[in-house]
């Protein structure tokens, strides 16, 4: 791949349509499963929710351009943490008090898992996320660890392609015999090592070398192979074939090929990816049930729905997640020597940086729960 920056907004512009695809899952088919419409929705909008696998692959592409530029695990995390947790604290607060008052009922949680939600910690401690779409985010905060942990702790990438190797073979062997684990490596294998989701936030790692560095030499290629191939194994068709159309399409993006994308409706909806995948769940469920009771069509309500979330999530872009970064980018050139990062905009969704001027990645939006 030649080494372009100009070509990566195109990835933007990918998680956009990756964000409004989960967030059109969310309210058509998955809110008609869950809670009921009046009205049919396409069935292609089942895609959706595998919009989040998309947004780990550019994870995976973002952290390691990111890891090359930071010095330490200190330096890593404090980035991420700007990056993802001032908008997330705000949408956890918005989201809360709005599902208290609008419901629904069932997605109503305690002040208590509310706070924890703040650290992401709380799936593991067995407490709800304050929105569905949360559990992507807490694979993205254990990725995060797990990688930085290996780059900084091995100290250099044949090192670090020996782990990944490791955890690709984990990863097949547990989804092939996925309820077979034992109870006591469940913890392990299913959520800390997230077996279905991790090849593809290491071929992401993979796609970035091969962009940065040129033609990957032939373990990297057949590392990149294997953990492309993981996603045939591990979801049903015909979704595993739709995750490895957008390997495709992602590809195509980094070398180039689809800069017809980078349109400013499409960009701009990039830009508020991270943001749209906190707000927009469960106070969208909240206002179809209420748009619904007060006798308005449903095509309506949802329409009604993804105006308030895009609304909400454009506000808290420009109000909270914007001004964050820029605070921290102005105490890093004051305190900091010139080569060290700034932070790239949000994870998944994201799964979803101005780390270079071209790419904007965030964490990608998921569908869970």
């Amino acid at each position: 791949m030649q080494n372009g920056q100009a070509r990566l907004t195109a990835l933007d512009s990918l998680r956009g349509i990756a964000a409004l695809g989960v967030v059109l899952f969310h309210y058509l088919p998955y809110y008609d499963k869950l809670y009921g419409h009046t009205f049919s929705s396409p069935s292609f909008l089942e895609f959706g929710r595998y919009g989040v696998h998309l947004f780990f692959i550019l994870s995976g592409f973002v952290i390691f351009m990111t890891l090359e530029r930071t010095r330490s695990p200190g330096q890593f995390g404090l980035a991420r943490a700007f990056r993802l947790l001032p908008a997330l604290w705000a949408g956890i607060v918005l989201t809360w008090l709005t599902v208290q008052v609008m419901g629904p009922d069932d997605r109503v949680v305690s002040l208590g898992s509310a706070l924890l939600n703040t650290t992401l910690l709380h799936e593991y401690l067995g407490h709800p996320h304050v929105d569905g779409a949360y559990w992507s985010l807490v694979i993205e905060a254990t990725f995060y660890v797990w990688i930085a942990s290996l780059f900084y702790g091995l100290g250099g990438w044949q090192r670090l392609r020996h782990m990944l190797w490791f955890w690709t073979f984990i990863s097949y062997a547990a989804v092939l015999w996925w309820k077979a684990i034992p109870d006591s490596l469940e913890f392990l294998v299913k959520d800390l090592l997230f077996t279905r989701y991790a090849p593809l936030f290491i071929s992401g790692m993979l796609i970035y070398r091969w962009y940065r560095r040129g033609r990957p030499g032939g373990a990297d290629t057949a590392l990149l192979a294997l953990t492309i191939g993981h996603c045939l194994v591990a979801y049903k068709a015909p979704y595993n074939l739709f995750v490895l159309g957008c390997y495709g399409v992602f590809i195509l993006a980094v070398a180039g090929r689809l800069n017809v994308l980078t349109r400013p409706a499409l960009l701009w909806l990039g830009s508020i990816s991270y943001t749209l995948y906190l707000v927009h769940q469960n106070i969208g469920y909240g206002i179809i049930s209420a748009a619904y009771k007060a006798g308005l069509p449903g095509p309506l309500g949802v329409l009604i729905a993804l105006a308030v979330a895009i609304s909400l999530a454009a506000a808290l872009h420009y109000g909270v997640e914007k001004p964050a970064l820029r605070w921290f980018r102005r105490r890093i050139k004051q305190r900091s020597a010139p080569a060290q990062p700034l932070p790239g905009p949000a994870p998944v969704p994201a799964m979803t940086t101005n780390e270079t001027p071209a790419i904007t990645p965030q964490p990608g939006p998921g569908a869970r729960q």
